[in-house]
């Protein structure tokens, strides 16, 4: 995901209770700290403003308290309680509310991924995707356990560009949820000793084991990365890191990149689903207001380039049943001009059993098993890729050759108009499904909050796809040539 931005907003302090679908204007709140909220209740209607937070020795209190009562917590809303008491001026929200499922979905993201990590360093913000979950100052054992009892679900993710964590409760828990969020953001470092850093180091150094070395053509991913990006490009290594990094890891380190990083004005939160938006507010006001800002950190950034040359990479394999190739490019960043093409190029060339390449290599010529394209669309440079598993009989080199053809019929001669609509369907209709969940769209909101500064941006992103036409996919095929690629082949290991 995710074009660089540039955006006033990233470094003002404010937060957004987001709704949908509103037209009001709001006035802004102040925050004492910078630190970005998201509330979705229902449909989204959209308030940007500033809260005044209170930091108070109660409220780092009632981070203690709660440890001890957590089974106990119920939202508290004080009758005819005026915002005036805490914001500087009074604001109105309009909210359409959702109480179809008694659910509620809080989703942090923190604006790190593994881009950010320093040369010797790769791993650490999968890494603190582990650590997270051992506990903090006053929420003892694993955070799994105190949701789970309480019917919730809880996890995380990283990625090359941010670090993301959720959990879906019933509705009267969204105190608790929102409350080991706050206290993991604050108050982690006190509870991380020597003992868990050792414990989830060789976790990820299995998994990294089980993802990556012992999996069938697991490790195409990372010589991809290693040969399309350039030396100590930020998208160089994956986000597992690897083993020699991990083992020289300190807990000095591991601190240090934790107050760079994990810090309030580097972070932004999703409320999404059955709740009520004054009640939410005053729950982060109190839970997450203590929490001090950091220094501001510094994203890693690059610039668009493009290969020189065609990189051309074989490799044997044991364990793996039949040949492979993956072909592919640099490209543009999401939601860059080129990002949306790209996208519609890949329902034209393997969009289903009608698509080019799929009729040709998978149906007519039968020489591949499977054939897939697409558009790894990322925050800084992306990377388009066509990938095929050879049939019984045949090679990649031959797959290779047929590749290059249709990329060159469809770059010769744009693709048809009824092509270019089914995949303008295609990915409209993979959207709103998307967005079914609640989770899909509290995360969804986050990644258009990270990755343009608008929250409601999904009209800006459908109407991407509305906008090509027919030349443009061309375009964009003309650009995936045989001089400036990196080629991967592996093969089964010859007995």
């Amino acid at each position: 995901f995710y074009p660089d931005l540039e955006d006033a907003r990233f470094t003002s302090n404010f937060a957004i209770f987001h709704q949908r679908y509103s037209t009001n204007t709001f006035p802004t709140w102040h925050l004492a700290q910078p630190f970005r909220v998201l509330a979705h209740n229902g449909e989204i209607n959209t308030l940007l403003g500033n809260v005044n937070w209170m930091k108070s020795h109660e409220t780092r209190m009632a981070h203690e308290t709660l440890g001890e009562h957590m089974e106990s917590i119920k939202p508290v809303v004080q009758p005819g309680a005026s915002d005036s008491a805490v914001l500087d001026s009074v604001f109105e929200v309009m909210v359409r509310s959702d109480h179809d499922l008694p659910l509620v979905q809080v989703n942090v993201w923190y604006h790190v991924g593994s881009k950010d990590e320093e040369k010797g360093r790769s791993g650490f913000a999968h890494l603190f995707e582990h650590l997270m979950f051992q506990g903090s100052e006053h929420v003892q054992g694993e955070y799994f356990e105190h949701l789970q009892k309480v019917g919730g679900s809880i996890n995380g993710t990283t990625n090359g560009d941010r670090t993301n964590y959720f959990e879906k409760v019933p509705s009267e828990h969204l105190p608790l949820a929102l409350w080991l969020e706050a206290d993991r953001m604050g108050w982690l470092l006190e509870a991380l000793t020597q003992e868990k850093l050792d414990n989830q180091r060789e976790v990820v150094k299995n998994e990294r084991r089980q993802s990556y070395e012992n999996r069938p053509y697991g490790t195409s991913w990372m010589t991809l990365m290693k040969a399309v990006y350039p030396t100590d490009h930020p998208y160089e290594h994956t986000t597992i890191g690897s083993h020699e990094d991990l083992s020289a890891a300190n807990l000095e380190d591991v601190k240090t990149f934790f107050r760079t990083w994990y810090v309030p004005n580097n972070a932004s939160l999703v409320v999404a689903g059955d709740f009520d938006p004054d009640t939410a507010k005053a729950l982060v006001e109190q839970y997450f207001g203590p929490i001090a800002a950091g220094e501001e950190p510094t994203p890693r950034t690059d610039e668009l380039f493009a290969l020189e040359e065609n990189i051309e990479i074989r490799q044997n394999e044991a364990g793996v049943p039949f040949q492979k190739v993956w072909i592919a490019w640099p490209s543009a960043p999401l939601y860059a001009e080129g990002d949306a093409e790209l996208d519609l190029l890949t329902s034209v060339l393997s969009g289903g059993k009608d698509s080019r390449l799929d009729r040709v290599l998978v149906h007519e010529k039968q020489i591949a098993k499977s054939v897939s394209a697409a558009q790894v669309s990322r925050r800084l440079t992306s990377m388009y890729m066509i990938q095929a598993t050879a049939a019984e009989g045949h090679t990649t080199d031959e797959i290779v050759a047929e590749i290059d053809a249709i990329l060159r019929e469809v770059a010769a001669e744009a693709p048809t108009a009824e092509e270019v609509e089914i995949g303008r369907t295609t990915w409209e209709a993979r959207f709103v499904r998307d967005l079914q969940s609640l989770h899909s769209r509290a995360n969804q909101l986050n990644s258009y909050f990270l990755n343009t500064g608008v929250p409601d941006s999904i009209e800006m992103d459908l109407g991407r796809y509305g906008a090509v036409t027919p030349a443009a996919i061309q375009q964009a095929a003309a650009g995936l040539t045989e001089a400036n690629r990196v080629t991967l082949h592996i093969h089964p290991e010859e007995k």
